[in-house]
């Protein structure tokens, strides 16, 4: 029996996906920017691979307040009835119309772009020959480029916050975070 420090990396995802149950033709990435990403999330992405239209997976995560809904570092996801992404945006989006702005979160579930990505693994190997899209560029969102493309996005939904890391104000609520466990 090899020692797990003599294992390559494959052998030790192949390892840590057996563990779950993912099946070998998805590929899960995590993003650097989230470190506190939870098993659960990881099951959760996977297991939108049930739906055999699934292309790409990722999470999203209702907002808490219309104030997060306003945070341009924090992308929103736009579902269809399927839990498929129909956009993602830095803005809020959609517009309530006929509801004060600040009330919006009561009239529609914001939800939060998580960034955990999972792949079957010939639609991985496919987009990352796309070149770069128009959406893409303005939004500064590369899943922008596989809708634009045609590809599909199904959401898995989670309750588990995360604490993204895209400012130095994140940043230090990540270090706040790590030092109180």
């Amino acid at each position: 029996m090899t020692s797990t420090r003599h294992k390559s990396g494959t052998d030790r995802i192949r390892e840590a996906l057996e563990r779950i149950n993912a099946p070998f033709d998805i590929v899960v990435n995590i993003q650097g920017d989230e470190p506190f990403i939870q098993p659960e999330q990881i099951k959760t992405v996977i297991g939108c691979f049930d739906d055999s239209q699934t292309q790409i997976a990722t999470l999203g995560k209702r907002f808490g307040s219309m104030e997060e809904v306003e945070n341009p570092n924090s992308p929103k996801i736009v579902l269809d009835n399927n839990n498929y992404a129909l956009y993602f945006s830095r803005s809020v989006i959609p517009f309530v119309r006929g509801a004060e702005r600040e009330g919006w979160a009561a009239h529609f579930p914001y939800l939060k772009h998580i960034g955990l990505y999972a792949y079957r693994a010939d639609v991985l190997r496919e987009i990352t020959e796309l070149p770069l899209s128009s959406l893409e560029q303005a939004e500064s969102l590369e899943q922008l480029r596989w809708l634009q493309n045609g590809y599909k996005i199904k959401v898995g939904l989670t309750d588990v916050e995360t604490v993204g890391i895209d400012t130095p104000a994140d940043l230090a609520k990540a270090e706040s975070l790590l030092s109180s466990r």
